[in-house]
């Protein structure tokens, strides 16, 4: 079955060729398949950010879709190159964590990929990942164009910590374009958010916060966001990937 579509995540940025070099080899390989961009601004070799990311959207797309994922901090070493199944969608990326969303459903299949011995030691890109997402997107099976694979880089997302007071202690994960700092807390009601020496109150929406106010709420991803009605959280608090956050309840 030729696939749906193939998308492209990688931190290539678009003011060089590196993306064009790579839709060269795709629309050489497998004619006719979409090609969708979905961000070339992932910071620089942050896999973290990408493997946040990818988590996001690679169940949205329809079955036999194939995630062309490329940030490789490692091109070139010993690091192996991989392609996963998993329900029903493919993902083609550096064995460094990136692509772990998709390891852990229970039917997830991984194959290493040969790295040819005439493939750029510099862009695996270009020469081992594009012509193996080009092969699946046309129907090849994943068992034919690698070997199996059993211990892929299975990177989890940090789990909050519960104290004996019944708050939970988390961290900030990332932080978006917008400035909200997104952390690794699930909301209830009746909470408050202490992040950065400031009790933050939860809201619903932006719009039950007045502007230039700091709030909480939950994010489409189904995280505690701390953000700043028209504003930008993280320079407004000077917070940080890693940084301490905390839900409690409310103090009446």
């Amino acid at each position: 079955m030729i696939a749906p579509a193939i998308t492209l995540l990688t931190d290539f940025g678009t003011a060089d060729g590196y993306v064009a070099e790579m839709k060269g080899v795709l629309t050489t390989l497998a004619p006719g398949v979409p090609l969708l961009d979905l961000t070339h601004d992932v910071p620089a070799q942050d896999v973290a950010f990408a493997r946040l990311t990818v988590a996001r959207y690679w169940r949205r797309f329809p079955v036999g879709t194939v995630h062309l994922v490329v940030v490789d901090p490692g091109v070139g070493t010993s690091r192996e190159a991989i392609a996963v199944c998993s329900e029903g969608r493919y993902l083609v990326g550096p064995d460094n964590g990136v692509l772990s969303p998709a390891l852990f459903a229970l039917d997830a299949r991984v194959v290493s990929l040969a790295v040819d011995v005439q493939a750029s030691p510099t862009f695996h890109g270009r020469d081992v990942f594009a012509p193996a997402a080009a092969q699946l997107a046309r129907g090849i099976s994943i068992d034919v164009i690698g070997e199996p694979f059993a211990q892929p880089v299975r990177l989890r997302t940090p789990q909050p910590r519960r104290a004996t007071d019944g708050a939970l202690h988390g961290e900030i994960l990332t932080i978006d374009r917008f400035g909200n700092a997104i952390t690794n807390l699930a909301a209830r009601d009746g909470v408050a958010v202490q992040v950065g020496g400031h009790q933050v109150r939860v809201v619903r929406t932006y719009g039950e916060a007045a502007p230039g106010e700091l709030v909480a709420l939950v994010g489409s991803s189904g995280f505690v966001e701390i953000a700043v009605r028209d504003g930008h959280a993280a320079a407004r608090l000077r917070l940080s990937r890693g940084q301490a956050v905390e839900l409690a309840p409310v103090m009446r």
